[in-house]
């Protein structure tokens, strides 16, 4: 816990909480765009500590429940088949397809297998030449990295045999759609630190700029995320937009120049469905041209899939910050970790397992009356 402790420190929690009492003067709504950070806050009750005139919504920020159902049934497909191995971490394992999961799958007879690196699936796919290996490649722009240097070493190491779905999402333009929305309510944004410490921060410049809201880049202890807030309330109460830098020990305005430097190699930008949200221009990554022949959607011809969203499900209202996940009516009851109608029931990141796992659907009826 060397490290850590130092940023769970309530007497330091305290004053900040006192600080921010003692500067808000009315009404604000702000929005962290991180799983990581709504777990936070949920379990360390952050939320609830806040003065009630700062309320915090849950963005799109867990790339698990934002990952689009037809991108999950080409996964489901693919695994299927008996030539495959099929690779994910496991948070994916259990995010609901149309009909089944990746768990069902397996159950089948699917050779699914969790691995905790893409160079792991790249490994398999040396030891085993005479089977297809493909890796389910989901994130922001923090796992992006690793998943570009699997498909780069499989290409220059020869492995032919290895493949990945690409589901990568891009997180300044899906802050850029929320202030957009007309029904948005976000006055203020606390951006992921480790999306920044890849990406730096100077992307979200212009965005501060043109619709003049703050935004924090902010980590993920107690102590981060009550500092982003701090720095977000006083931007508020001064009417200023910019951006600000309150997780300095990670991350620099330039990021990781080289990170970045090989994800232009292998990744270009493109449009991508957000599951709940719909397509947002300009908002994922896919595999550039001379790496196409490692995408395992054409490689297995599944291109054509297509799905309909649950009407039950309510997790793209909770992903845009219109809704806590305990107002959905379906929430505890025919929606749970273990009957999930949507993704953000079952990720490690998402807003309503947070909700679920620390107690908050007892408080759903208070929350619909």
């Amino acid at each position: 816990m060397k490290y850590l402790e130092e940023f769970r420190d309530p007497i330091l929690a305290r004053r900040l909480l006192d600080e921010i009492t003692g500067t808000v003067t009315r009404p604000w709504v702000m929005m962290e765009v991180c799983g990581g950070q709504t777990h936070s806050i949920i379990r360390n009750g952050i939320d609830r500590l806040l003065p009630p005139e700062v309320e915090l919504v849950h963005g799109p920020g867990c790339p698990v429940c934002v990952t689009p159902l037809d991108t999950i049934d080409r996964a489901l497909s693919i695994a299927s088949r008996p030539e495959v191995i099929f690779c994910s971490f496991g948070d994916m394992l259990r995010v609901p397809g149309s009909a089944k999961d990746l768990f069902r799958v397996k159950s089948e007879g699917g050779d699914v297998r969790i691995v905790y690196s893409p160079l792991d699936a790249v490994d398999l796919a040396r030891k085993n030449p005479n089977r297809e290996v493909v890796f389910f490649a989901i994130g922001f722009e923090t796992t992006a990295p690793a998943n570009a240097m699997a498909v780069f070493l499989a290409k220059q190491q020869g492995i032919a045999n290895f493949s990945m779905i690409v589901s990568h999402v891009l997180v300044p333009p899906a802050i850029e759609a929320i202030c957009s929305s007309p029904t948005t309510r976000v006055q203020a944004f606390l951006a992921a630190g480790h999306v920044c410490s890849v990406m730096g921060y100077s992307e979200y410049l212009p965005l501060a700029a043109r619709f003049h809201i703050p935004i924090v880049v902010t980590g993920f202890e107690p102590l981060d995320v009550l500092e982003g807030i701090r720095k977000a309330v006083l931007q508020l109460e001064s009417g200023r937009g910019e951006v600000e830098n309150a997780y300095p020990r990670a991350v620099t305005r330039e990021g990781n120049l080289e990170a970045q430097k090989l994800l232009k190699e292998v990744f270009v930008v493109s449009d991508r469905n957000w599951r709940g949200i719909g397509t947002i221009p300009n908002s994922g990554w896919e595999l550039a041209e001379d790496y196409r022949d490692f995408d395992a959607s054409y490689r297995f011809d599944v291109t054509q899939i297509k799905t309909i969203e649950s009407s039950v499900c309510r997790s793209g209202e909770v992903l845009q910050g219109l809704i806590k996940p305990n107002e959905c009516l379906a929430f505890g009851k025919e929606c749970t970790p273990r009957n999930p109608l949507g993704a953000t029931m079952v990720s490690s990141e998402g807003a309503c397992a947070a909700y679920y796992n620390y107690g908050r659907f007892l408080d759903s009826e208070t929350a619909k009356g």
